[in-house]
C-alpha cells in the first residue's frame, strides 16, 4: 500500500498530527489509524468493498467477513460463539472513528468505508487541522 501516493499522504497525516499532540488527540488519532491503515475499507470502482487495512489484508477470514455482499435482511446481532454475524459499516469519518473503541482479539464489529483512498486522505487532513 505504500506505493500509493494517497495511502502514503494518509498515513503521514496521522503520524504529523502526533507530534506534540495531547495524550487525548494522540488517543483519537490511534483510533483513526485502527480503522483505516488497519482494518479499512474504500468502495471499488464497481462499488463493492475492497480491503486496503493492513490488518484486514492479512486475515482470509475477516477480509471475507468485513468485504462479503450481504442482503439489507440479514441480522444483525452475535452466533453462538458470541463474534458479530455482520459487521456495521460506517461512512469514512475521522470524528467518528475517533471515538469508536475496538476490540483487539475478535473480528471488528465496526469498519469504515471511504469513497476512495483520496477521500479519506483528504477527511483526515481536515480533521488533523482542526486538532488543537
Amino acid at each position: 500500500m505504500f506505493v500509493d501516493r494517497d495511502f502514503c499522504d494518509f498515513s503521514q497525516e496521522i503520524g504529523l498530527a502526533s507530534l506534540g499532540a495531547s495524550d487525548e488527540d494522540v488517543l483519537k488519532l490511534a483510533r483513526c489509524y485502527w480503522h483505516s491503515v488497519e482494518f479499512g475499507l474504500c468502495r471499488g470502482e464497481d462499488g463493492t468493498h475492497k480491503a486496503y487495512g493492513a490488518g484486514l489484508l492479512s486475515s482470509f477470514g475477516e477480509l471475507e467477513y468485513s468485504c462479503k455482499e450481504r442482503s439489507q435482511d440479514e441480522p444483525y446481532g452475535t452466533g453462538e460463539d458470541d463474534m458479530p454475524l455482520r459487521p456495521v459499516i460506517k461512512s469514512w469519518d475521522p470524528a467518528v472513528a475517533a471515538a469508536q473503541d475496538f476490540p483487539i482479539t475478535t473480528y471488528q464489529p465496526v469498519y469504515f468505508l471511504a469513497e476512495s483512498l483520496q477521500d479519506a486522505k483528504l477527511k483526515m487532513r481536515k480533521y488533523c487541522e482542526d486538532l488543537p
